[in-house]
């Protein structure tokens, strides 16, 4: 029987300086980056654990995604959202198998979702006369 070969730690740093090399490049998503990311060696470790708590279920992540996004929820575009992703399905694509690539490009994009709908909530809440609501719920999940 092949097995598939399955994604580990060893591969994800290299995945994710590549993918966030594109995005840095990238004329929409870069400048957002840019005016966001103060320490790129420290948010491509963070990324690292949140990716092999996302796939691994290693819980080695303990931030809150949707808190770091929210300061810049305004300048974040559903485009913006898409163009990450197309850049991550093309960078999985090159470095994982198949397989693996999918399962990667399919967990982004509901997480994109998740995250998206957390922005929008945020959004249009932030002026309410009762604040913004208490909680968006979790994106890490093992499952």
């Amino acid at each position: 029987m092949n097995a598939v070969p399955m994604l580990d730690e060893v591969a994800l740093p290299a995945l994710l300086a590549r993918f966030y090399d594109k995005v840095r490049r990238d004329s929409d998503l870069g400048p957002l980056f840019d005016d966001a990311v103060h320490d790129w060696p420290g948010h491509l470790d963070r990324l690292g654990e949140f990716w092999s708590s996302v796939m691994l279920a290693s819980g080695r992540y303990k931030g809150n995604p949707v808190a770091v996004h929210l300061p810049h929820a305004r300048r974040i575009t559903p485009e913006m959202f898409e163009r990450w992703l197309a850049l991550w399905a093309e960078t999985t694509s090159e470095m994982l198998p198949r397989a693996v690539a999918a399962a990667m490009q399919a967990r982004a994009r509901r997480i994109a979702e998740t995250l998206q709908a957390a922005l929008r909530a945020h959004a249009a809440h932030q002026d309410h006369p009762l604040g913004e609501p208490a909680s968006f719920g979790r994106i890490v999940s093992a499952h």
